[in-house]
C-alpha cells in the first residue's frame, strides 16, 4: 500500500503522528546549559592563568569541548560501558534496575546512560520519577540524533557535580588537584571519573572511605579490562584523596577583570607568557615590600612584545590590602606624566626639521610670565645638546624647546598617537605640556613607544616602507593578531630617521651621575628608556623599549598622595631593569640610511658646520634635518699673535693679525656654560690701543622676563633681599643700577646687586661704562 493511501485512511492516525514528530524534533532545548559560568583566562600556551566565580557563586568554568582521554576511558567504564554502541538508552540496564527496585520497593538502583544524565543535569536534577525518567529516556535519544558521542561526554565533563560550588571537570580539576585535566594520573582521574556519583563525599571525615572504595573498584576494571598495567595500578591505589581545595590560581587578577568586563563568562586564551608574568609578579612584589615602608603602595607593569603588539605580562598592581586599592588597575588609569612625553617632542622637532641630535639648546633660568621652570636639581648648564637634556630629562631646555616649536604644533603630534586622556585644548595645557602638566596612561605610552620602535623595524624590514597602521592599540587575545595595514612610502607620524635618533639619544643605561636624580644600570643590555617624576613626587615612571620589547612601569599611590624619593629613575627604574633581565637580549635597530643624509656637523655647536667651523664631524642626520639653520655660534675675529686680544690695523700690523675661528655664546648661556665647561674660551677682549667699535653685550640672568617676584620675610621676621643678577662680556666692564630711574650703585667683575624693595612696579635699567644699557620690568609682592 502507497504511503498516500494510508494517509488517506488513516487521517487521524497521521496528524498524531506527525504532531508526535514534529514534537520530538523540537522538544530539546537549543541550549541545553544556560547557568552562568566563570569567567577563565589562559595563557598563550593554554595555561590557567586565573578565574572568577560564577555569578550564582559556582565554580563552574565554561564549556570545554576538549576531554582527556584517560578521562573519557575511566567515566564509560564506570558509569555508562555501551556508550558508544546504545542510542542514547540502555533497555537492558533500564530492565535491571527496574527489577532490582521492584525488589526492594524503593529507588536502588539507577539505569542512566551518561546521555540520560546529560539531560538530567540540564534539567537541574528533577525528582527521579518513572514519569521523569521517561522524559529523560525520550530527550535522550533526540539529543543523540544531534550531537555527537565526543560532544554528549563533553556536555557531562562541563555540567557534572563535584561537591559544594564545585562544577565541571575542569573546575573540580584545578580545585581538588591544582592542575588541568589532561595533567592528571590514573588515579586521579579515577577519582574524578567517580565523585559526580556521590558528590558529597570529597569532603575529609565524610565517608571519604567510600569514595575511595569507589575508585579502587574502578582502578580494579581498568586493570582487567587491561586499560593500565598492574604496576600502574598497585601505584594508582596507593595515591590518596585530597584533602582540601585548592584557590584556583590568579596569576594576573586585574587583566583578568578587564577581560571579564568585555567577554564575562568566556573561556579567554590570552597573549600574556605565564613564566615572565611570574617573574613579574615576583619583582613587583619584592619591590613593593621595599617601597611600602616608604608609603609607597601601588605599582603596574606591562610588557608589549613590539613585532606582534602582543601583551606578554600585565600586572595592573602591587599586592597591596584594600586601604590602599589593591583592586583598581593602574595601567589604564591616567595619571600625570612627568617628563615621559618629551621623547615624543624631541622627535616631532626632529621630525620637523627644528634640530640635530647634537645641537646647542639653552639651559638657563627662564621666565614665561609666571610661568618658571627648574630643572630637577635647580642647576643649570647654559647651553647644552638636546640629545644630552633629552637623556638627563632636564626641564627648563625642553620647556625653551617647546615654545619654539609650538604647542599647538607639539600638542597636533599627540593627538595622533591617540592618547586619549590627553583631551583638553593646547592651551589648556600650556607650556607645561612636557612635563607632566597633562595626563596620561600605561597602556597608551606603552603602545607609542612600541609603535615608534616598530616604525623603524618595518622601515628597515620593508624596503623602506611604512605601515598604514603602525600606531594600533596592543592586543590581549592569542586569536586576534594586528593588522598593521598597506605599506606606504609616506610617514605616518614621526618619520623612521627621527625615531631612531631619538632611540638613540634614550639608549645609554649609563646616565650621567648628576647628583641624587641619576643612577648607574647595567648597559650590557641597549635599551632606550625614558623616566618621568610628576609634580609633588605622586607619579613615577619608567619606558624602555628595544628592538623587540617595550617594558612600562609606573610607581606611586592610587590616591594621588605624593612621597619624598618618589622618583622615575629610583623607583620605576630599577624594575624595569629587572623585568628586561628577564626578557631575551635583543640586538639594536638598523640605521634606516634612506630616510637620513650625511653632512658636516659642527662639534662644538651640534648645528650643520659652517666654513669657520673649526672641528667638525661627518654625521648621518634625518632628511629634514637639512632644514636647520648653520652654526649661529662661530665668528672670524682678529686677534694677536699669542690670540689674548682682539686687534685690528689701528693697533697692530697686518702679518701680525692672525683671523681666528671662536666660539662665542650670548652672555646669558656663557655665564653658566663656562661653569661647566673649564676650557670653554671667553672672546677675548680689544687691545687698550686699538681704535674702533668694541661689542660688549649683557643680559639679565635674573629676573630674566617680566614677572612677579613674591619676596616672604625669613625666619627672624625681616623682609628677604631680592638679588639682581647681570651677565656681561667684558670682564673688565663697570656697570651701574638703577631702579625706577633711581641710581642704585655700581658693580665690577660680578655682577649681582641686593635691594630690599617695596611692593610696587619697578623698572631695573643697567648700564655699562661703554654706553650700553639693559631694561628689566618686575611687580614686587610681600
Amino acid at each position: 500500500m502507497k504511503i498516500t493511501d494510508y494517509i488517506k485512511r488513516h487521517k487521524k492516525k497521521t496528524i498524531v503522528l506527525v504532531v508526535l514528530l514534529i514534537f520530538y524534533a523540537f522538544c530539546l532545548p537549543k541550549d541545553l546549559f544556560t547557568k552562568p559560568t566563570s569567567t577563565v583566562i589562559t595563557s598563550y600556551k593554554g595555561e590557567l592563568l586565573g578565574a572568577l566565580i560564577a555569578d550564582d557563586g559556582q565554580w563552574r568554568f565554561p564549556h570545554n569541548d576538549s576531554v582527556p582521554e584517560k578521562f573519557k576511558t575511566c567515566l564509560i567504564q564506570f558509569e555508562d560501558e555501551y556508550f558508544y554502541k546504545h542510542p542514547g538508552f540502555n533497555p537492558i540496564s533500564i530492565f535491571k534496575a527496574f527489577r532490582q527496585n521492584l525488589k526492594a520497593g524503593k529507588v536502588k538502583r539507577g539505569g542512566s546512560t551518561i546521555t540520560q544524565q546529560v539531560i538530567r543535569l540540564s534539567r537541574n536534577n528533577r525528582d527521579r520519577t518513572y514519569f521523569e525518567k521517561l522524559k529523560e529516556l525520550v530527550l535522550a535519544t533526540r539529543l543523540e540524533f544531534r550531537a555527537s558521542k565526543e560532544k554528549i561526554i563533553a556536555f557531562w565533563a562541563s555540567n557534572a557535580p563535584y561537591g559544594g560550588n564545585v562544577v565541571g571537570l575542569d573546575a573540580a580539576s584545578w580545585r581538588y588537584f591544582n592542575r588541568k585535566p589532561s595533567e592528571l594520573s590514573w588515579s586521579e582521574t579515577a577519582t574524578l571519573a567517580v565523585l559526580p556519583n556521590a558528590p558529597n563525599l570529597i569532603y575529609p571525615g565524610k565517608n571519604q572511605d567510600k569514595l575511595l572504595a569507589k575508585r579502587n573498584r574502578l582502578l580494579k576494571k581498568l586493570l582487567t579490562k587491561k586499560v593500565i598495567d598492574s604496576l600502574t595500578y598497585e601505584l594508582s591505589i596507593l595515591e590518596g584523596l585530597p584533602q582540601k581545595a585548592y584557590a584556583i590560581p590568579q596569576i594576573a587578577p586585574h587583566l583578568l577583570q578587564k577581560i571579564n568586563k568585555e567577554k564575562k563568562g568566556e573561556f579567554v586564551k590570552t597573549t600574556i607568557n605565564k613564566k615572565l608574568q611570574t617573574q613579574t609578579n615576583t619583582i613587583v612584589k619584592n619591590h613593593y615590600n621595599q617601597l611600602s615602608k616608604n608609603g609607597i603602595y601601588n605599582i603596574s607593569v606591562l610588557v608589549l612584545d613590539v613585532k606582534t603588539r602582543q601583551v606578554l605580562s600585565y600586572v595592573g598592581n602591587a599586592p597591596t590590602d584594600n586601604k590602599h586599592q589593591k583592586n583598581v588597575d593602574v595601567i589604564d588609569k591616567p595619571r600625570s606624566t612627568g617628563s615621559i612625553l618629551k621623547p615624543f617632542l624631541y622627535a616631532a622637532m626632529l621630525d620637523n626639521g627644528e634640530l640635530l641630535p647634537n645641537t646647542l639648546v639653552a639651559d638657563i633660568p627662564t621666565n614665561f610670565g609666571s610661568y618658571q621652570p627648574e630643572n630637577f636639581d635647580k642647576k643649570y648648564a647654559g647651553a647644552i645638546s638636546a640629545k644630552l637634556a633629552l637623556s638627563r630629562s632636564l626641564n627648563v631646555p625642553t620647556v625653551r624647546m617647546l615654545q619654539s616649536f609650538g604647542l599647538e604644533k607639539f600638542h597636533h603630534y599627540l593627538q595622533k598617537l591617540q592618547l586619549k586622556d590627553i583631551k583638553k585644548s593646547a592651551e589648556y595645557y600650556g607650556l607645561t605640556l612636557a612635563l607632566g602638566g597633562a595626563e596620561s596612561n600605561l597602556w597608551d605610552l606603552c603602545k607609542s613607544y612600541a609603535a615608534m620602535a616598530s616604525t623603524v623595524n618595518h622601515y628597515s624590514e620593508n624596503s623602506s616602507r611604512y605601515f598604514t597602521n603602525e600606531f594600533s592599540s596592543p592586543t590581549l587575545y592569542a586569536d586576534k593578531s594586528i593588522d598593521f595595514g598597506a605599506k606606504t612610502s609616506e610617514k605616518i607620524i614621526f618619520d623612521a630617521a627621527s625615531i631612531y635618533l631619538t632611540l638613540e639619544s634614550l639608549k645609554d643605561v649609563n646616565r650621567p651621575n648628576a647628583e641624587e636624580n641619576w643612577e648607574f644600570f647595567d648597559s650590557s643590555k641597549q635599551i632606550a628608556w625614558k623616566t618621568g617624576t610628576s609634580f609633588g613626587f605622586r607619579d613615577a615612571w619608567a619606558i624602555g623599549t628595544t628592538k623587540d620589547y617595550v617594558v612600562g612601569v609606573w610607581v606611586g599611590n592610587a590616591d594621588g598622595e605624593g612621597r619624598p624619593g618618589l622618583v622615575g629613575v629610583q623607583t620605576a627604574g630599577p624594575i624595569l631593569f629587572d623585568v628586561f633581565d628577564k626578557l631575551p637580549n635583543s640586538t639594536w635597530f638598523e640605521k634606516p640610511f634612506d630616510e637620513m643624509t650625511k653632512i658636516e656637523i659642527c662639534n662644538k655647536s651640534g648645528y650643520r658646520a659652517t666654513d669657520i667651523c673649526e672641528e667638525k664631524t661627518l654625521e648621518f642626520v634625518q632628511n629634514a634635518g637639512l632644514k636647520t639653520k648653520p652654526c649661529p655660534y662661530h665668528i672670524s675675529v682678529n686677534v694677536d699673535e699669542s690670540e689674548t686680544y682682539q686687534v685690528n690695523t689701528s693697533c697692530e700690523n697686518l702679518e701680525n693679525i692672525k683671523q681666528k675661528s671662536w666660539f662665542v655664546l650670548p652672555p646669558l648661556l656663557e655665564y653658566y656654560y663656562k661653569k661647566q665647561n673649564p676650557f670653554y674660551k671667553p672672546l677675548p677682549k680689544f687691545r687698550n690701543d686699538c681704535l674702533g667699535d668694541v661689542k660688549n653685550t649683557m643680559k639679565f640672568i635674573y629676573p630674566t622676563e617680566k614677572s612677579t617676584i613674591f619676596l616672604p620675610k625669613n625666619f627672624n621676621g625681616k623682609q628677604n633681599e631680592l638679588v639682581l643678577k647681570v651677565a656681561h662680556s667684558n670682564n673688565d666692564a663697570i656697570l651701574y643700577w638703577y631702579a625706577n630711574n633711581t641710581f642704585l650703585g655700581t658693580t665690577k667683575e660680578l655682577h649681582s646687586f641686593a635691594i630690599q624693595p617695596k611692593v610696587g612696579e619697578y623698572n631695573f635699567t643697567v648700564m655699562d661704562n661703554f654706553g650700553n644699557e639693559i631694561h628689566q620690568n618686575i611687580s614686587v609682592k610681600h
